[in-house]
């Protein structure tokens, strides 16, 4: 059978049915078909082993003493500003009382083993002879570094609309895109070839793109929900994590080979031993390393990238971890955890924790922003729901200290700042008429001076590498990619897709951290060379 993305979908689907399908679900044939259902249509958001991801668990535990007919309405109609679109006329009524009564009735299928040889018999390869393929861009473009990746979930989460865009961020033009099946997640870029970017999707699939021709060349399946994806500094490693199972994986970056797993399991700062779902992993232009953050256990670990790759455990980091970003020449890592109210501050060359700054409820720092004003090294980072106090925390990065809480209109998730842009940009993330919006804050006065209301939910703002427009997402009943001019904030372009989610600049590959240019970052280190 000749190998495409439509049938390799289908294959994994079915591969994985025997793996997920829990004991109390094999007893017939309808619970094999809503088994079914249920990966078709829900865990991409739900969670492949019911226990929940991006969206809550639903199975038999979470779900006891629910109304069936409440259920049943729910998934008919929807959830009002949530990615959960409406049901009805995607399925049959019949087959929608059929997974109510399945999510009601089915155990959550605890920690379903994905090992590194289903890893490695889950590779599929595209293109058998990357030689063939151009040797620059097959598109107009002045500079790869201009292009800006979006991560499109598509209405269901699955299906046509589930891809990898591609925008040229000059033209504002899509240049390319690529099927990923279910929804897509996260792009990252390889920082030594320009021309391969990496793509995971909410399935735990990791997508080869080669950039010059916009297809992708080879794919892995890496588990069956879970984010995590980092490259390292050489470009030669990636390595990816999951929530189901809890493990991760370090993976040979051009042909995706599975070169070791890690069970990730430890101390928590209670105190217990528990197992973990991956949080944020992360490359660093300071060393040859990755630091992955163990969420429930509380821990990061840093693994080295030599033989073995051996890991220094870093312990009561925090609970209940999930993002970070870099600083000071990528040697320190920024990372929130959502219990403590708290971001700790890990030095990497130590490999031990700085200091712990408040960072209101629940903290988040999506991909990190960071700017240098006046002198100081300011990181921004958000609060990941409606709190008693909503802020965007500032800190002192050089210093290690809160300088300031700036009010904003509600729950924030993911800052964005660029150099040469004034502002530091903040995606409102409340379940009202506020997630239309944008706030900016000014990066020397620290206060909230425009706030832009973009048509649909608006999310994951991100800088075009220049620095001269900011993109950011319109989801749910927006279908839009919107761009700004990053100076007046005036309306330039608008890029139609369906449920655009997280942007992606090719830049970021030059920046340790949103905000920091190459160039203050050479002549911060030029001057620190020059004291010395």
């Amino acid at each position: 059978m000749k190998i495409t993305k439509k049938n390799l979908t289908t294959t994994l689907l079915s591969s994985l049915t025997a793996v997920l399908l829990p004991l109390s679900a094999q007893a017939g044939d309808d619970s094999q078909k809503y088994h079914d259902l249920f990966q078709q249509n829900c865990a991409s958001c739900h969670g492949s082993d019911l226990g929940g991801f991006i969206a809550p668990a639903l199975n038999a535990a979470t779900l006891k003493g629910r109304s069936p007919t409440a259920l049943r309405s729910l998934i008919m109609t929807g959830s009002f500003d949530t990615l959960m679109p409406p049901f009805y006329g995607r399925l049959e009524d019949d087959d929608i009382r059929g997974l109510v009564k399945y999510i009601q009735t089915t155990p959550k299928n605890e920690n379903p083993s994905w090992t590194i040889d289903d890893i490695k018999a889950s590779i599929q390869v595209f293109v058998k002879d990357e030689s063939t393929l151009p040797d620059k861009p097959t598109y107009q473009i002045d500079n790869i570094d201009n292009i800006i990746g979006v991560a499109a979930r598509g209405k269901y989460g699955r299906g046509e609309g589930s891809k990898a865009v591609f925008i040229n961020s000059t033209t504002h033009q899509k240049i390319g895109e690529v099927s990923t099946g279910a929804a897509a997640h996260i792009i990252d870029y390889n920082p030594v070839n320009p021309r391969w970017a990496y793509v995971k999707n909410d399935t735990a699939e990791i997508f080869k793109v080669d950039l010059y021709s916009m297809q992708i060349v080879r794919s892995v399946k890496t588990g069956f929900n879970g984010p995590g994806l980092g490259v390292s500094r050489d470009g030669k490693y990636i390595m990816a994590g999951s929530y189901v199972p809890h493990n991760a994986v370090i993976l040979n970056a051009d042909t995706l080979e599975p070169l070791k797993t890690f069970e990730l399991e430890g101390i928590d700062p209670d105190g217990k031993q528990v197992s973990s779902d991956s949080g944020m992993i992360i490359g660093t232009p300071f060393a040859d390393i990755f630091a992955i953050a163990l969420e429930n256990a509380g821990q990061v670990w840093v693994v080295d990238l030599k033989d073995g790759f051996p890991v220094t455990r870093i312990e009561n980091v925090g609970r209940h971890l999930h993002d970070a970003f870099l600083t000071h020449g990528g040697s320190k890592l920024m990372v929130a955890s959502y219990d403590d109210s708290i971001v700790t501050a890990i030095d990497l060359k130590e490999r031990k924790i700085i200091k712990k700054l408040e960072a209101g409820c629940v903290p988040h720092v999506g991909g990190g922003a960071a700017v240098e004003v006046d002198g100081r090294t300011l990181g921004f980072g958000t609060n990941f729901g409606d709190c008693d106090k909503m802020v965007v925390s500032v800190w002192d990065l050089d210093k290690m200290e809160v300088v300031k809480q700036v009010p904003v209109a509600g729950g924030t998730e993911s800052p964005a700042a660029h150099a040469n842009a004034p502002y530091v940009a903040v995606d409102i993330i409340s379940k009202d008429r506020r997630a239309r919006t944008v706030q900016l804050i000014d990066k020397k006065t620290l206060e909230v001076v425009k706030t832009l209301d973009v048509g649909g939910h608006a999310y994951f703002p991100e800088y075009s590498a220049d620095g001269k427009f900011l993109y950011v997402s319109a989801g749910y009943s927006g279908d839009e990619v919107v761009v700004y001019d990053a100076n007046s904030l005036a309306k330039v372009a608008s890029v139609p897709m369906e449920s655009p989610a997280g942007l992606f600049s090719h830049g970021r590959v030059r920046y340790m951290t949103r905000g920091l240019s190459p160039d203050e970052l050479a002549a911060r280190d030029a001057g620190a060379k020059g004291a010395n």
